[in-house]
């Protein structure tokens, strides 16, 4: 731990005797780089969709990601019960869910616009709008609201000089409230894209940040 930054990586550090490296508990030395057309078809539809680089003018659904696709609609009875990862496919691919995308979706799984308008709005997960590079996501439910998240929301908006959903100037930050992130014996916690960080502090904020500006993701 002595090379990071701040002491929450975002990751759950050693447990037990083991003496594990980040990268073994997050599996990425077995992982590697992710394939855009998903791997396995039982795990085409669960990998994580905020990345960080984003591409709003891609085409959805070609190539590799069309393979994908069909992965992730061999899973299903029916093409309408796809739709949540297919969204988040598309999220992947664009960094949110435009009124365009959604209608794309809908051709490509033979379902009403309307209808997946109504689905995609539903769920605070897809964004309707364009982020930053690093979408931060500050739980302020009571958990975390008792141990100051109030404070750590103010630290990032005062780092990343914006207001609530606004995009910092160099693209790098947007930043939200969570109404709960499930890590309420961890507060405050915040998911950064698709990575969370417990514990946080007013004080972690600018270290926090300085850390995401040298990731990738």
């Amino acid at each position: 731990m002595s090379n990071v930054p701040f002491k929450n990586p975002g990751w759950a550090g050693n447990t037990g005797e083991f003496d594990l490296t980040e990268n073994q508990i997050r599996g990425d030395d077995f992982v590697g780089e992710r394939p855009a057309h998903g791997g396995h078809a039982s795990g085409a539809g669960t990998m994580p969709y905020m990345l960080s680089e984003k591409q709003p003018d891609a085409p959805l659904f070609e190539g590799e990601y069309r393979e994908r696709l069909d992965k992730v609609l061999s899973r299903y009875p029916t093409k309408q019960a796809a739709l949540l990862p297919a969204l988040g496919l598309a999220q992947e691919i664009r960094g949110h869910i435009s009124p365009e995308s959604m209608d794309e979706v809908a051709e490509a799984l033979g379902l009403s616009p309307a209808y997946v308008r109504g689905v995609a709005t539903f769920y605070t997960m897809y964004n309707k709008r364009p982020v930053g590079r690093h979408l931060i996501q500050v739980c302020t439910n009571i958990s975390c609201n008792l141990a100051g998240a109030d404070d750590v929301v103010d630290a990032f908006l005062k780092y990343t000089d914006t207001g609530l959903g606004e995009t910092s100037e160099d693209g790098n930050f947007t930043v939200i409230e969570a109404e709960c992130l499930a890590a309420c014996g961890f507060p405050t916690c915040v998911q950064i894209n698709s990575r969370y960080y417990e514990n946080v502090t007013p004080t972690e904020v600018p270290k926090i940040c300085e850390h995401l500006k040298g990731q990738g993701e």
